[in-house]
């Protein structure tokens, strides 16, 4: 069994999917671990540590040639995988509904594609959800981004020359990312306030110290839908939460919008209206600007003013902290390969659970029912 972990080629991607720490543990389970040379320099790990963890360093050619398993962070062009074995498997990020000519590619290319980001959110893969543990650290890098963006202190300061008051920070959206930004706003000493539209959520943004905003005259509504991810509202619903943000964000001097849904474009959470609300000197943060944007305005790649209000649209934000994303998803993926290993084919074997849910090719077609769809 020879796993190949691959150096990442798509632009601005600083990550890896392998780590030394992981290696070591695939050769434990009697894997041989072949890495393209330089795949982890921009995550801060040298060739060097690849070897001394027991991994064999060489060119993408080298890497790939005859692995049964090729890891990636982002699935890369399967023209570069020359080389692997017929039917390898290819563990990665794949954005199946953003990039779906790229999946019929990996289908006429003879290849197995599983989509990390396609794992079920039930309790047993909880450790290899990628989305999960790659949020977590985009909504502590997003609180990070909007405080350098801001021109004042987060915590409110009693010096001898006066008060300085806290910043009052609002989060939009409170999965892992928004709960990760509560936290992390707190410990920073602003005012916190959250919203979301899984009447569930409450209990936890109180948990965190933050004040919990949602719609209180639309009853009998719940925004939660299949695997925890939150869903479409009616038009009444989004008419009644747009009058209260309105309302609530014109007071804010920072917000950070993390609101997606699986497979649509982002939900558009702030219009231009409300941000010419805001302070000048105001920061918005938009963790959903790849997907479309949750905020009118939001530019993808870039730090836009509007109405003097700043819009932070920074593009793979878990990039931005690579050497710890790095190592939380290798670790995914070896929680993954792991979970299914069989000893006696020294090779993992998946079960029809999590298989069907993240396999997107197989025998040369695609399969997943979610594309099929």
């Amino acid at each position: 069994m020879k796993i190949a972990i691959i150096k990442e080629l798509a632009a601005g991607e600083r990550r890896v999917a392998g780590t030394p720490e992981t290696v070591k543990k695939f050769k434990a389970l009697g894997a041989d671990v072949a890495v393209e040379s330089g795949a982890g320099l921009n995550a801060s790990i040298a060739d060097a540590d690849y070897v001394a963890a027991g991994g064999v360093v060489g060119d993408r050619a080298a890497a790939v040639a005859g692995a049964d398993i090729i890891l990636g962070v982002q699935a890369p062009d399967p023209a570069t995988l020359a080389g692997a074995k017929s039917g390898a498997w290819i563990a990665a990020g794949f954005n199946p509904f953003g990039e779906r000519g790229r999946v019929d590619a990996y289908a006429a290319a003879g290849l197995e594609a599983l989509a990390m980001e396609f794992m079920p959110r039930i309790t047993r893969a909880q450790s290899m959800d990628i989305l999960s543990s790659q949020s977590n650290l985009s909504g502590y890098k997003a609180v990070l981004d909007a405080a350098a963006e801001y021109g004042r202190a987060f915590p409110m300061m009693m010096t001898a020359a006066g008060t300085v008051s806290a910043a009052k920070a609002f989060i939009m959206g409170v999965g892992v990312a928004g709960l990760q930004a509560i936290a992390t706003a707190r410990r920073l000493g602003a005012q916190v306030s959250a919203t979301d539209v899984r009447s569930a959520t409450r209990e936890q943004i109180e948990s965190l110290g933050a004040k919990p905003i949602f719609v209180e005259s639309v009853k009998g509504i719940e925004g939660e839908g299949s695997g925890g991810y939150a869903t479409e509202m009616s038009e009444e619903y989004q008419k009644a939460q747009a009058e209260l943000i309105s309302s609530h964000i014109a007071k804010q001097d920072i917000v950070i919008t993390t609101a997606l849904i699986p497979g649509r474009p982002a939900p558009r959470l702030i219009t231009d209206a409300q941000i010419a609300t805001m302070k000048p000197g105001s920061v918005i943060v938009d963790l959903a600007v790849e997907q479309g944007g949750n905020v009118e305005g939001a530019v993808a790649g870039e730090v836009v003013e509007r109405h003097g209000v700043k819009i932070v649209g920074h593009r793979n934000v878990p990039s931005r902290l690579a050497a710890d994303t790095s190592a939380l998803f290798a670790r995914n993926l070896y929680n993954f390969l792991s979970a299914f290993w069989d000893k006696e084919k020294n090779a993992p074997v998946l079960d029809e659970e999590i298989g069907n849910a993240i396999r997107l090719t197989q025998g040369g077609k695609v399969v997943n029912e979610r594309l099929l769809g």
